[in-house]
């Protein structure tokens, strides 16, 4: 685990997502615990449960794939990091980018908490980009 803690959450679900891996284990936090949350609301993802290891704990995510008429399958999540350490992209709600014309979803960190485009268009806040999801 490095530093910036979502790039590392979007890089190990996308890594276990390319190699047909059933679940995923990464550290819980309140900032990775939302983002999960909003993967489960928006169907991204199975499930998922808090696991206890010493004094650390952990969220087990199970992941989705889908199966292709030839047998072979598919990855169902595209992940993108947007704002980084070096660079923080801001938005204000008006300038919210729509990913796939409203098939993908943003997740905004906003000063009401981590939520997706859709939510932050309704309550009119805007806040820093954080990842594309599609």
């Amino acid at each position: 685990m490095g530093i910036d803690t979502i790039a590392d959450i979007i890089t190990s679900i996308r890594n276990a997502d390319i190699n047909k891996k059933g679940t995923v284990r990464i550290v819980s936090t309140n900032i990775t615990e939302n983002i999960v949350k909003i993967l489960l609301q928006e169907g991204f993802i199975q499930n998922v449960r808090k696991h206890r290891e010493t004094n650390n704990f952990f969220l087990v995510l199970t992941l989705k794939h889908r199966r292709n008429i030839k047998g072979r399958y598919r990855t169902v999540l595209n992940l993108k990091r947007i704002s980084r350490l070096g660079l923080r992209i801001y938005s204000n709600y008006q300038g919210i980018p729509r990913i796939l014309g409203g098939m993908g979803i943003v997740i905004l960190s906003t000063s009401q908490g981590i939520m997706t485009d859709r939510e932050a268009r309704r309550e009119r806040i805007g806040g820093e980009i954080l990842c594309y999801i599609w």
